[in-house]
C-alpha cells in the first residue's frame, strides 16, 4: 500500500487506540485481513488482562493496544489491501484501506445469531414490542437461565422474561435523567445473582450506547461468586461484585444510580439510606418482606380494624413503603410509586423510583417525624440516616 494511504490509516488507527483506552471494559475483538492478489492473511485479537492477545501468521503475542496498532501499520505497507474490524459490545468500526482510498464505517451490531437455531414461539409471550429481544439478546437470556440452549424461552421462565422486560420499560423513563458526558455508575445493593442488573447492563450498553459501570454488593459469597462467573461468561468487564455488608461499602467513584431489588426487610432501608447519603441521582427500590413496623406501630383510631392480623400486616406494608417514599421526598427526591408486576403474581409488587430534583424538603420531614410520633414507630431508614 502506498505511503500516503498508510499515513491516513495511521490517523484512523490512532483514534482506535484512544477508543480502546476509554472503552476497554466493553471491547470484544479486533480482526485484520490483509490482501495481496488473491491471497488473504488474517489476524485476530481478544482482550486479556488489559492487553490484546493477537494471533497472526501462526504466532500469538500479548500486546498493548499501542504495540498492536504499530504492528498493523508496519504490516500494511507489505500488502495491497487491509480490512480492520474493531468490535465493542453492540458496536463495530470497520476500516477499509487500499491504494485508492481509506474509508471508516461505524455500525451497530447485534449478537451473532445462529440462523439454524429455533426462535422463541411468540404466541407464548405477551403481545408487545420487547425491550430485551429474542435473537439479539440470546447470549444474555441463556446465561441468566431464561432461554434454553436451543434458543427458546423456557415455559417456566416466560413470566420471569416478562418481568425483566417490564423492569427495563420502567427504567427507560429515567434514562434521560442520567449523566450524558460521563460513565454512569450503578450500585446494586443486595444484588443476589444480579439477573436484572445483567439485563440492565446489556440494555444500557448495547441498545442505548450509554457508557456505564456496575457494582454489586451482597452478604453471600456464593451468590457473588455466581455473579462473577456470569459476568466472565458474558465478557461484561464493566461489572464488579463484592461479598460485603452494604453499610461497609465505601465507593471510590461518584454513584449515579442505587438499586435495591427484593432486599429483605430493613436491607431495603439500608440501601435507601446509602443512596441518600451518596446523593445519588436515582434510587430504585423493589421492597420484599416487611417486618419491622409490624411489631412497632399502633394507632388507636384503627384498633378495631387492626385486631384482624391480615389487616394489620397489609397496613404495615403500606406504612413502611409510604414512610420510605416520604423520607425520600424530604431528602429532595421526586418520588413515584408504581406496580412493578401484577399483584396476581405476588403482593410484593411495588417499585419506588426517586429522582434527585431539589434541596431537602422541611415540610415533608416534619410530616415524617409527626407520623413517627403518631404511629409510635422508629423506622430503620430514619435510624440509618441519623446514626450510620
Amino acid at each position: 500500500m502506498n505511503k500516503q494511504n498508510v499515513d491516513k490509516l495511521k490517523l484512523f488507527l490512532t483514534g482506535i487506540e484512544s477508543r480502546f483506552i476509554d472503552n476497554s471494559d466493553i471491547f470484544k475483538s479486533i480482526s485484520v485481513v490483509y490482501k495481496s492478489g488473491l491471497k488473504q492473511f488474517k489476524g485476530n485479537g481478544a482482550f486479556e488482562d488489559g492487553n490484546i492477545k493477537y494471533n497472526f501468521n501462526g504466532k500469538t503475542e500479548l500486546l498493548s493496544i499501542n504495540a498492536l496498532i504499530n504492528k498493523v501499520i508496519l504490516e500494511t505497507a507489505n500488502y495491497e489491501e487491509l480490512t480492520f474490524k474493531y468490535k465493542e459490545r453492540g458496536f463495530e468500526i470497520i476500516i477499509n484501506a487500499d491504494n485508492k482510498n481509506v474509508k471508516l464505517t461505524n455500525r451497530d451490531i447485534d449478537e451473532e445469531i445462529d440462523e439454524n437455531e429455533p426462535q422463541a414461539n411468540s404466541s407464548s409471550l405477551l403481545n408487545r414490542n420487547y425491550y430485551i429481544k429474542v435473537g439479539k439478546a440470546n447470549k444474555l437470556l441463556k446465561e441468566i437461565g431464561i432461554m434454553s440452549s436451543d434458543g427458546k424461552i423456557k415455559n417456566d421462565k416466560i413470566r420471569k422474561y416478562n418481568q425483566i422486560d417490564h423492569y427495563i420499560e420502567l427504567f427507560e423513563s429515567i434514562i434521560e435523567k442520567l449523566p450524558k458526558t460521563e460513565t454512569v455508575n450503578i450500585l446494586d445493593c443486595g444484588c443476589g445473582k444480579s439477573y436484572l442488573t445483567f439485563v440492565l447492563n446489556y440494555y444500557l450498553t448495547e441498545v442505548k450506547k450509554i457508557k456505564c459501570s456496575f457494582v454489586g454488593l451482597d452478604n453471600s459469597k456464593n451468590v457473588i461468586d455466581a455473579s462473577k462467573k456470569m459476568a466472565n461468561n458474558l465478557e461484561y468487564r464493566n461489572m464488579e461484585f463484592h461479598a460485603m455488608d452494604i453499610k461497609d461499602y465505601i465507593p471510590n467513584k461518584n454513584i449515579h444510580v442505587v438499586i435495591s431489588l427484593h432486599a429483605c426487610d430493613t436491607a431495603t432501608d439500608m440501601a435507601l439510606a446509602l443512596g441518600i447519603r451518596l446523593n445519588s441521582d436515582v434510587i430504585i427500590a423493589v421492597p420484599c418482606c416487611h417486618k419491622e413496623l409490624l411489631s412497632q406501630y399502633n394507632y388507636e383510631p384503627f384498633k378495631h380494624i387492626m385486631k384482624h392480623g391480615v389487616f394489620k400486616t397489609k397496613l404495615a406494608d403500606v406504612l413502611t413503603d409510604g414512610m420510605r417514599s416520604l423520607m425520600l421526598e424530604a431528602k429532595g427526591y421526586e418520588v413515584s410509586v408504581v406496580e412493578y408486576i401484577s399483584p396476581l403474581e405476588t403482593p410484593k409488587n411495588i417499585m419506588i423510583r426517586a429522582l434527585k430534583s431539589k434541596n431537602e424538603n422541611e415540610n415533608a420531614m416534619d410530616s415524617y417525624v409527626e407520623l413517627m410520633s403518631m404511629l409510635n414507630v422508629y423506622p430503620a431508614l430514619y435510624n440509618f440516616l441519623n446514626n450510620w
